[in-house]
Formats: C-alpha cells, sequence, structure tokens
C-alpha cells in the first residue's frame, strides 16, 4: 500500500502533519527506512545531550525519543485491533501523561535504541502480515475512524515528524 491509497479524510485532516511528512512510499519501505533512520539518528547523539529540553516545560531528547516509541506502541495496538476486524472503540492516549512516567534517570541511548528497535520489528512483523483486504479494515480510535494502513502511515510520519523537530531544536 502507498500512501497515496488511504482514503480517510477525517483523520487526514487531523493527522495531516504526519502525512505530509512522508512522500508517497510503500508502507513496508517507509517502516525498514524509518527504522534505519532512527537507529542512525540515536547512534549520533552525545549521551550528555539525553536530558537536555530546548526550552522550559519542553520534553527532553530522550523523552522526545520514548514518545515516538510509546505512539508507535499505541497505534499498533490500534492497527492489531483493527486487523482483526475489533470494533470497540478505543480511547485517545494523553501523550503528556505518557512523558511523565518515561523516568530517563535510568535511560541512555543504548536501551532506547533496543527498545525502538524491538517495537518497530514488531511493527513490520504485524504489517508484513497483514494482507491487502486487511489494510482497508476500519476502527475507531480518538474519536477518529482510522484503516490499519492509515495508522501505519501515521506511525511513519509521527516518527519523522518528531525526528525533524529533534534535528531543528536540539541539536
Amino acid at each position: 500500500m502507498k500512501k497515496s491509497d488511504l482514503q480517510e479524510a477525517a483523520y487526514k485532516e487531523f493527522y495531516a502533519t504526519y502525512l505530509n511528512a512522508i512522500e508517497d512510499v510503500e508502507l513496508m519501505s517507509e517502516l525498514l527506512n524509518g527504522k534505519k533512520q532512527f537507529k542512525d539518528l540515536v547512534e549520533t547523539i552525545d549521551a550528555t545531550k539525553l536530558s537536555y529540553a530546548y526550552g522550559k516545560d519542553k520534553w527532553t531528547v530522550a523523552e522526545v525519543l520514548l514518545h515516538i516509541i510509546d505512539t508507535e506502541r499505541v497505534f499498533q495496538y490500534r492497527a492489531l485491533c483493527f486487523c482483526r476486524n475489533d470494533k470497540t472503540a478505543l480511547p485517545g492516549f494523553n501523550e503528556n501523561d505518557y512523558a511523565k512516567e518515561v523516568s530517563i534517570a535510568n535511560r541512555n541511548k543504548e536501551n532506547i535504541l533496543e527498545e525502538f528497535l524491538a517495537v518497530r520489528e514488531s511493527t513490520i512483523a504485524l504489517f508484513k502480515n497483514v494482507t491487502k483486504k486487511q489494510l482497508l479494515h476500519t476502527g475507531t480510535a480518538s474519536n477518529i475512524q482510522w484503516s490499519v494502513g492509515g495508522l501505519g502511515f501515521v506511525i511513519c510520519g509521527h516518527q519523522k515528524h518528531h525526528m525533524k523537530i529533534l534535528e531543528d531544536r536540539y541539536f
């Protein structure tokens, strides 16, 4: 599936920032490319920068990285539910509440990267085994109608969006 195959207008508008962060590419290609980009970025970060925030009440570098991971987990779960044709409406999540609980004191580049790679491998395994028909399955999360494929592309675009913020505002 390519991004241009998405047909859901409601979340295209709500999540346009993330969808616009990626080209019209194949989903699996973008998941694999994003894995490499995240790994390359984390490997270049000076360990002392993990606790850096560019302003008052802004997340630290580590919190941004962990936010990418947390969000991928949430969206991956949503994709799994909808892929299996579960019609249960799923709740939203408050990213700021999640960020408060990531406990960066005991985190380092290596274990953040290890966690990301585990989550991304799981995402890749899920989408690798989703049929074309299942990519079109829909469900409701955060009061928005989503397709399985749409969730995959938002995972990719969300990562790119936050990596650009890291490049522009933190480094």
